[in-house]
């Protein structure tokens, strides 16, 4: 929702200036240098973008546009389930996860916190996670390195509808050019015509650049940068699972484990040591 409202007020500060510097706002609609620089901007899209990160660019903006992001209910609700986890694991033992991680869903743990059972990719790290360990495959000195790779591999995957919006972004003044440029030659096919007939064209082709930097300044780079910040907090979550698992795995108390990812979490989510443990000491009370 914060998106469109920053949008409108980019809007209506542009059409609100224009016209109080005394400007039309039908001089600006020109369906030739909407098509132009849409089509164009498009097909860059479409040339240069493989499907799979098309389909991941659609669901970065749906999610940017929905207000997507980490809530704190999703960060108390994984360090409890972590504390869950690791508090059976001490008692009897790693073995005992065994049953939990082969189906997540039929869990007593897991099933209780609906913002992470219901999410494949969290659910996935997890398992993936544990396994290792539960199975003896791995030193537990070596699990954050495999965890952080993993990690790393989702970023730079992350890494694409990104760069396509900022691509846009940059291509877009160009495009806006190539528009104004059409104009001119349209103006200049019709210079006969008088003075007011090429005023208006010639009008027409100077949207097209405002159009283009517009577009690319206004809009499409600051989305960039609110998926790219989704994305932060996004992996924010999975490092704080890494962290927490390899740290039990390395011998540090539950409570413990759970308080060293807390003290990296941003300030708007991190609950407080006190209220944490409190909470922690009274699951399943």
């Amino acid at each position: 929702m914060i998106i469109i409202i920053g949008a409108i007020v980019v809007f209506i500060s542009t059409i609100g200036g224009f016209m109080i510097a005394g400007g039309n706002p039908m001089a600006l609609l020109h369906l030739s240098e909407f098509v132009v620089i849409g089509g164009i901007a498009l097909g860059v899209v479409l040339i240069a973008t493989p499907n799979s990160v098309i389909k991941a660019l659609i669901t970065d903006i749906k999610g940017a546009l929905g207000g997507h992001g980490g809530s704190a209910e999703e960060y108390e609700d994984l360090l409890k389930m972590l504390y869950e986890i690791f508090m059976l694991a001490r008692r009897n033992g790693l073995i005992s996860l065994d049953d939990h991680i082969s189906d997540p869903s039929a869990s007593s743990i897991l099933s209780k916190y609906d913002s992470f059972v219901h999410d494949q990719e969290k659910v996935e790290f997890l398992v993936n996670a544990l396994r290792p360990i539960i199975d003896g495959r791995i030193k537990p000195e070596q699990l954050n390195g495999l965890l952080q790779s993993e990690i790393k591999a989702k970023e730079a995957q992350s890494h694409g509808p990104v760069n396509t919006l900022l691509f846009v972004g940059d291509s877009l003044p160009g495009i806006g050019i190539c528009a104004a440029v059409l104009g001119i030659i349209n103006t200049m096919a019709a210079i006969s015509a008088g003075p007011e007939k090429v005023g208006q064209k010639v009008a027409a082709a100077l949207t097209g650049t405002f159009l283009g930097i517009y577009g690319a300044y206004g809009f499409i780079n600051p989305l960039a940068k609110r998926i790219s910040e989704n994305h932060r907090v996004h992996f924010k979550y999975f490092n704080m699972m890494a962290e927490a698992i390899s740290g039990f795995a390395n011998g540090l108390a539950p409570l413990m484990a759970i308080e060293s990812v807390r003290r990296t979490m941003d300030d708007e989510v991190q609950p407080k040591a006190d209220e944490l443990e409190e909470t922690l000491k009274n699951i399943g009370k």
